[in-house]
């Protein structure tokens, strides 16, 4: 399957023409690209929300490893001398 050809694209045109009538196109076309560009927001709130989130889980990991590693004592070790 090699995609969309030039005749292919050329029998939408006409359907939608057809479909809509002259006068209709631009307002389609408007709220099409409205729709496309609400869709790209929300994927890059929701791209930005998990990285958000993942950046949280690592800090809260590392300060738990921080205050395990503070909170151990070292061993003494007693020589039988």
């Amino acid at each position: 399957m090699e995609g969309f050809g030039f005749s292919e694209l050329l029998l939408i045109a006409v359907v939608i023409l057809v479909f809509f009538g002259g006068n209709k196109i631009p307002e389609f076309m408007r709220g099409l690209g409205n729709g496309i560009r609400e869709f790209n927001n929300a994927k890059n709130n929701m791209r930005m929300e998990l990285q958000n989130g993942l950046k949280e889980k690592d800090n809260q990991s590392q300060q738990q490893q921080s205050s395990t590693n503070s909170n151990q004592q070292p061993e003494q070790t007693q020589n039988p001398t």
